[in-house]
Parts: structure tokens; C-alpha cells; sequence
């Protein structure tokens, strides 16, 4: 009976929500509404979308899991099918190719938006040529191929994949090797966005064939030493993404461009014409101190500072502020900056705080400091003392009262961030906003207690707007 019950009560409430569906149907004048909602019908609200939206919600996910939605029903059978983007990585798992070129036999968009292969080619080098021929012959307009080989023949792009005029973003990444230098000529006239591994001989022919590229990305650039880009003219954007043990051009040339991006990067590097930039990163890298001469300091990094007076907005990563530092320890004169919007990535301490305060000083127009409390330094700070120690510079006095007090921030009390904080409030006349980002485990009490300290600080500096942000890594 309690059975019989409760399965009335379920009748109940399955039937009251279909009346109250089907009332707010009738009410719009929708019945396509009703018969989504009503389960007898055996149609969802999510099938009921037309194709078009379907395909669009697949086409972000990876072809193998579209295809997995063909089993849902016969409204799904060949949805997939039809999306706009194929996306196949073949890293973790690796089908037989004949699967592959079925699901290509099966795919029936005439007009493909992106194209996606990640594989080792050691595994299907016979069958690659025919797929990203596949993808082209849909006018793919974005396209990805990142290559593994773990033996064997490299894995070279056939001389038919350098001709297309419809696709507008292109990134080649060859794992361990670039892209060779074609024997045929280049057309992608309708490229605007690149991203490639390529050799010093390459890049120019490349670069000739993209009449309209507006934005490139080079990484592991062992080969390139002198990179000179004017020819593009439409050029805004520039990133190079170096290794660790791999250093990039010695000599960048390119005055129209607005956006640089150096990521990783390996110095010696001299900005022979930059003079368009508006805005700048740079991540620089460094193993030890022995390259920091004072003719280096001097002549290499300060001509690098003086390139960057007029740029609005500049970014700089933990082992480029320690070496501004020890420039400021040494006494080497700092330009003045233009930049309005600043933003550093760096534990704050005694060993980026001196550099930091002369940039903040010597930036009278600075509107905006955003502090990202992460630490990639390759400079160890045992370098830095034993640098300071053999350059004669005693350490109790190098560093100033205030690097002194705040320490490290990744594991202090809330009391040294609100003191870091102050000094960068002091240190600078026109900021209007300072973001302060924590990244890293902190325990919520302290972060509670820096949101507490924050109207307090702000009032003290006229009223300059302060936000205090951290990762959900809260304990």
C-alpha cells in the first residue's frame, strides 16, 4: 500500500508539472514548447534546437566525443556530421587510420571553420597529407597541426600545403623540428594570424607569401638570429616563445608593429627598431648572473629600456625585474617611461623590490599597477648575493629599509603585502588603480585581513582604487 502510495504521489507531480508546462505553453502560443518538455513525446529541449545550434555546440568539442552523440537517437544520427570543426588528437590514444578516414568519408560540411591534428607522425606519416588535404578542400579558414615524432623520417608538410587562399589562422608546431623551407612558392593570401617554428632562411620566404598577416608567433627560434619583419607591413603583432635552453633572435627589426610579446627569452637581444610599440612583454631568462657585467647592464639592457619610453603598457616577468634591480644596485641610470597601464609577475621581495620602485618612479604617467604574485625566475637568489658579494657591494646595505621588511609573500603574514603595498602607493603620484592578484594557496583569515586594510590604504593615497583578487586556492 505505502508503495502504491508513493507511486501515486509521483503520478501526481509528473502530471502537475506537464499542466503547468503545457499552461505556459498555451499562454506564448507555443505548442513546440509543450511536446519538448512532455517526456511521452520522446523528444528533449536539447533536440528540439535547430541544427545549425547543435553544430555549433559540438563543433567546440573533440570530434571523437561529437561523433559518441550519433547513439542518442535517430535526430542525432548525422548531426555530427555536419558541424562546422573537426578537431583529433592523437597524443593519448591512437585509433587506426582507417577509422579516421571513415569519419572523413562520413562528414558532410561543404564549409569547415577549423581544422585540428595533434598526432605523432611516426604513426600515421602515410595518411597525414591526405587529411590536411581533406581540410583544405572544405575552405577551412583556421587550421592547427602540432606533430610528435618519436623516430623515424621527419614529417614533412607536402608543397600543396602552401598554397590556399582561404584559410586566415594557421599554427604549425613540429616538436622538435620546423617547418621546412619550401621548395615552391608561398600563397595563404588571406592569412592574418601564423604561428610557426621556422628556420632563418624561411621565415622570409614565408612571410612573402602572407600579404596580410597581421599577427605571428615564432617559437624555438635556434636558427634565426637577425629578425627583420618590415616587409610586412600590416604586421601589428609579434610573440616569440623561446625554451628555456634556446635563445631567439639577437636582432628584432620591426617599426610597425604594436604588440611584442618575448616569452622565455634568452639575452643578448637588441631592438633595432621598435619604434611603433604601444604595448610590451617581456619574460626574460636567465641561469646565472655572469653575463651581468657593468658593460652589459650599460650597453645591452638599459638600450633595451630606452626602446620601451613610449609604450603604454608593459608587462614584465620576475627575472626581468631582478635584473632591473641589481641595474639599480649598480647605479646604472634609468630612462623615464610613458607607460600608463604596468603589470609585474613576481613573489614580491627585497630582490625585485629595488628595481620595481626606480620603474614607478621614473613613470610619471602611470594610471594602473596590476601585481600577479607568481615567481618563473630562472635567477636564484643565492646568484644574486654571491653577484652582489663579488662586485664588492655589501648586502646589509644594498638593500633599502623597506626591501628589507617585505620578504617573500607567497607564505607571510597579510601585514608585509599591506606594506609592500604602500610602498608601491608611495613610490608613484598618478596611479588611479592598483589590482593585486594572489596566486597561490593563502589562508582566508589573512586574505581577510588584507581585504580590511585595503579602504585604509586607499584613503591614505588619495582615494586611488584598490583591488585585492586571488585564485579560488583559498584554505
Amino acid at each position: 500500500m505505502a508503495e502504491d502510495g508513493g507511486r501515486r504521489r509521483e503520478r501526481r507531480r509528473t502530471d502537475g508539472a506537464k499542466f503547468a508546462l503545457r499552461s505556459h505553453s498555451h499562454r506564448h502560443g507555443d505548442r513546440k514548447i509543450e511536446e519538448a518538455g512532455d517526456p511521452s513525446k520522446g523528444v528533449d529541449s536539447i533536440s528540439s534546437l535547430p541544427d545549425v545550434i547543435l553544430q555549433s555546440i559540438l563543433s567546440s568539442l573533440p570530434t571523437s566525443m561529437a561523433i559518441r552523440t550519433s547513439i542518442l537517437s535517430k535526430r542525432w544520427r548525422h548531426v555530427w556530421s555536419d558541424t562546422p570543426s573537426l578537431s583529433f588528437d592523437f597524443t593519448l590514444h591512437r585509433p587506426e587510420a582507417d577509422s579516421i578516414n571513415k569519419t572523413l568519408d562520413r562528414y558532410t560540411a561543404r564549409k569547415m571553420m577549423s581544422f585540428r591534428l595533434c598526432a605523432n607522425t611516426s604513426c600515421y606519416t602515410p595518411h597525414i597529407d591526405r587529411w590536411i588535404e581533406f581540410a583544405m578542400s572544405r575552405n577551412m579558414e583556421n587550421m592547427s597541426l602540432q606533430f610528435r615524432n618519436h623516430g623515424g623520417d621527419k614529417y614533412h608538410v607536402p608543397d600543396f600545403f602552401y598554397i590556399n587562399n582561404s584559410v586566415k589562422q594557421l599554427s604549425v608546431h613540429l616538436m622538435f623540428y620546423g617547418l621546412r623551407i619550401p621548395s615552391c612558392s608561398v600563397f595563404w593570401t588571406s592569412l592574418k594570424k601564423l604561428s610557426l617554428h621556422v628556420s632563418d632562411e624561411g621565415i622570409d620566404k614565408i612571410l612573402s607569401g602572407c600579404p596580410i598577416l597581421e599577427s605571428l608567433k615564432l617559437y624555438f627560434c635556434n636558427e634565426l638570429r637577425v629578425l627583420d619583419v618590415r616587409k610586412s607591413q600590416r604586421l601589428r603583432t609579434l610573440e616569440i616563445s623561446c625554451s628555456h635552453w634556446v635563445p631567439g633572435p639577437t636582432q628584432i627589426v620591426a617599426p610597425q608593429i604594436h604588440c611584442l610579446r618575448l616569452k622565455n627569452y634568452l639575452l643578448p637581444c637588441t631592438f633595432v627598431d621598435v619604434s611603433s610599440l604601444t604595448e610590451a612583454s617581456l619574460d626574460l631568462c636567465f641561469f646565472s648572473t655572469e653575463k651581468l657585467t657593468a658593460d652589459f647592464l650599460q650597453d645591452m639592457f638599459l638600450k633595451m629600456l630606452v626602446k620601451l619610453q613610449n609604450v603604454d603598457k608593459l608587462t614584465f616577468g620576475a627575472s626581468f625585474l631582478k635584473v632591473l634591480s641589481i641595474a639599480e644596485l649598480r647605479g646604472v641610470p634609468f630612462p623615464s617611461f610613458k607607460v600608463k597601464d604596468l603589470t609585474f609577475d613576481a613573489l614580491v621581495s627585497q630582490y625585485v623590490t629595488p628595481g620595481l620602485v626606480r620603474l614607478l618612479q621614473n613613470s610619471p604617467e602611470l594610471k594602473k599597477l596590476t601585481v600577479r604574485t607568481m615567481d618563473s625566475s630562472t635567477i636564484q637568489e643565492a646568484y644574486i648575493h654571491d653577484y652582489l658579494n663579488s662586485q664588492g657591494l655589501n648586502l646589509d646595505q644594498s638593500w633599502s629599509s623597506e626591501a628589507r621588511v617585505i620578504e617573500n609573500v607567497w607564505n607571510v603574514e597579510s601585514k608585509h603585502v599591506a606594506l609592500f603595498m604602500e610602498l608601491m602607493l608611495k613610490s608613484t603620484k598618478t596611479l588611479e588603480k592598483m589590482v593585486v592578484m594572489l596566486k597561490g594557496y593563502i589562508a582566508r583569515r589573512k586574505f581577510e585581513e588584507l581585504l580590511e586594510m585595503v579602504p585604509m590604504l586607499s584613503h591614505n593615497n588619495n582615494n586611488v582604487s584598490i583591488c585585492l583578487a586571488t585564485e579560488p586556492n583559498i584554505i
